[in-house]
């Protein structure tokens, strides 16, 4: 077997039930290659991802994710309206099951292992949360169709800033769940977060994939690694990146929690994958 090739910083991108595929990139990567960065920085679903993959806790909660799915309760409950809830389920259904599977052990974990550096959007004060979610959305279309969207930084243009929350300043599991759904906000479907009482919305909006903290340390000269989610859309490289994306379309829909069958195929490519890139490191790197 070759040496281990170490990153020193990997960014895991968003991309909702797509990001199933970097769990099996993940799992098949790094039991050849096991890594130990600085740090990571991880947006939307990628925080999720990250997060359960890092602490070797993925086993459990893909089987979980799984299960769940092959109940196939529909996406929409119109019946919510009543009640003046949103009738797109996957937000209230995904707080429950982050609550179910990030406990206060995880939390010990995840401050055990290097930082994960969440990102979020922070909209200007005088905007609404949800309007500026949904102006951003628009922005995305518009800049898609211009620039093929391989690297997303619409909000920016209406005034949204990116923050971070990292893993080692959390204080309960409650804190880690807050923060991984707003990271992953993106109203209707999932409600605007809330961090310390403001506003926060998925930090994709201005940067997924996340590389502005990735270029910090590529200036400083290290070697990152980032997962993107997209088919045949690569971001911009850069000296000491490697960005590596699914080998074939990642079918299943972002924000369904039915699609059993869809998980499990995009968890499979990432599998096949991260298997086929740990075979070419010695090319890579001269290992």
């Amino acid at each position: 077997m070759s040496a281990a090739v170490r990153f020193d910083a990997i960014g895991f991108a968003g991309g909702g039930n797509r990001c199933y595929w970097q769990s099996g990139f993940w799992e098949a990567f790094n039991a050849i290659h096991p890594q130990q960065p600085s740090f990571y920085v991880a947006v939307s679903a990628g925080a999720y991802h990250c997060a359960m993959n890092t602490i070797g806790i993925g086993d459990r909660v893909r089987r979980e994710a799984f299960a769940f799915a092959e109940r196939a309760m529909p996406d929409i409950d119109w019946s919510a309206l009543r009640r003046r809830q949103s009738p797109l389920v996957v937000g209230s259904l995904y707080r429950r099951f982050l609550t179910e599977q990030f406990g206060e052990a995880e939390l010990s974990a995840l401050k055990n292992s290097p930082p994960i550096l969440m990102q979020l959007s922070c909209p200007p004060n005088w905007m609404p949360g949800a309007v500026a979610a949904l102006g951003s959305i628009a922005a995305y279309q518009i800049e898609k169709r211009l620039t093929g969207g391989a690297h997303s930084r619409a909000g920016s243009y209406l005034g949204l800033t990116p923050a971070w929350i990292s893993t080692h300043d959390l204080r309960s599991a409650g804190d880690l769940v807050d923060a991984i759904m707003a990271s992953s906000s993106v109203p209707p479907f999932m409600p605007v977060g809330r961090i310390g009482g403001m506003a926060r919305l998925d930090g994709g909006l201005v940067d997924n994939p996340p590389l502005r903290k990735l270029e910090g340390a590529e200036r400083a000269g290290g070697r990152t690694l980032l997962l993107t989610t997209r088919y045949c859309r690569l971001p911009p490289s850069a000296p000491g990146r490697t960005i590596v994306g699914p080998s074939e379309e990642i079918t299943v829909n972002k924000f369904t929690v039915s699609d059993a069958p869809g998980l499990r195929r995009a968890f499979e490519i990432g599998l096949k994958d991260g298997e086929a890139f740990a075979k070419t490191i010695p090319d890579r790197f001269g290992k």
